[in-house]
């Protein structure tokens, strides 16, 4: 399971011109999920990004984490975070879980995020969203259930 966090002041998603999630202060996280992922790949996730201290302190470091400063995550389905260009210049998604385990492991995901005590709005699976965000810093975070980086 791949994410892209990033530490936004704002942060909402639109589907067909309706908003289906939205947060103040908080993280956006894409969330892709690939062929081999489980359940545990999805906890992996979500723990390392509720307790991420990417939010500064008093002294300006970057020592506090979401749950720590009381914010929300906003949580959209990115199958593209799969795409390997490896061979030339279209993307191919052959990584990328099907549609059924990808919807379940977003799911749980996002259960995992909502048990973790924090909120947790979402984009509209298999969807065409427009995500809107306000990163602040900017600080942008790359996780890998299997650590690849």
């Amino acid at each position: 399971m791949r994410a892209v966090v990033q530490r936004v002041s704002r942060a909402k998603v639109t589907v067909n011109g309706e908003i289906t999630g939205e947060i103040g202060l908080g993280l956006l996280v894409l969330l892709g999920v690939g062929q081999d992922d489980t359940e545990a790949d999805a906890a992996y996730i979500a723990e390392k990004i509720a307790g991420l201290r990417i939010f500064e302190d008093d002294q300006g470091k970057m020592n506090l984490s979401v749950q720590q400063i009381g914010g929300s995550v906003l949580a959209v389905s990115q199958f593209t975070l799969y795409g390997d260009v490896r061979r030339g210049k279209r993307p191919s998604f052959d990584d990328a879980a099907a549609p059924d385990k990808a919807k379940h492991l977003y799911e749980f995901f996002v259960e995992q995020i909502r048990a973790a005590g924090l909120r947790s709005e979402t984009g509209r699976f298999q969807e065409m969203m427009k995500v809107e965000l306000v990163n602040e810093g900017p600080v942008t975070i790359l996780l890998d259930s299997r650590k690849v980086f």
